[in-house]
């Protein structure tokens, strides 16, 4: 038996940093924006110049949370809100994001981080980069 997957190639998920930075750049925001294949491995990163040097490595573990849970990383506050504990247990695991900004992208597991800016403008940036897809 033959298995094959269809990935995002690079084109796609460069065009997809690309927008979420066009649309962070017309908020005035400086961004990074990550996208990660299912696997975990880089397709494509973009960051704004003068964005802190610690959002790149957020947004990379926002993508990277999203792609290892499924879901998008602002909705760990809400699956958790009952249980702290274990929230607060698992934000203090190296690479774990439980804020927003980590998106899914609906085409085999490709997924998108973007950091930078305040949760809910990260998550628009994030957004802004889906909607440039074509799938």
């Amino acid at each position: 038996m033959l298995i094959t997957e269809t990935l995002l190639d690079w084109h796609s998920a460069a065009r997809a940093t690309q927008a979420a930075c066009d649309f962070a750049r017309q908020q005035q925001l400086t961004i990074c924006a990550w996208v990660l294949d299912r696997h975990g491995n880089p397709l494509a990163m973009q960051h704004i110049n003068n964005t802190p040097a610690h959002c790149t490595d957020i947004a990379r573990h926002k993508a990277t949370t999203a792609a290892a849970f499924g879901f998008p990383t602002a909705d760990w506050q809400q699956r958790l809100a009952e249980k702290p504990v274990l929230l607060d247990g698992l934000s203090k695991q190296p690479g774990l994001i439980t804020f927003g900004g980590g998106t899914p992208i609906e085409h085999n597991g490709e997924h998108i981080g973007v950091s930078g800016a305040s949760e809910a403008q990260d998550i628009a940036c994030a957004e802004a980069g889906l909607q440039a897809l074509d799938l």
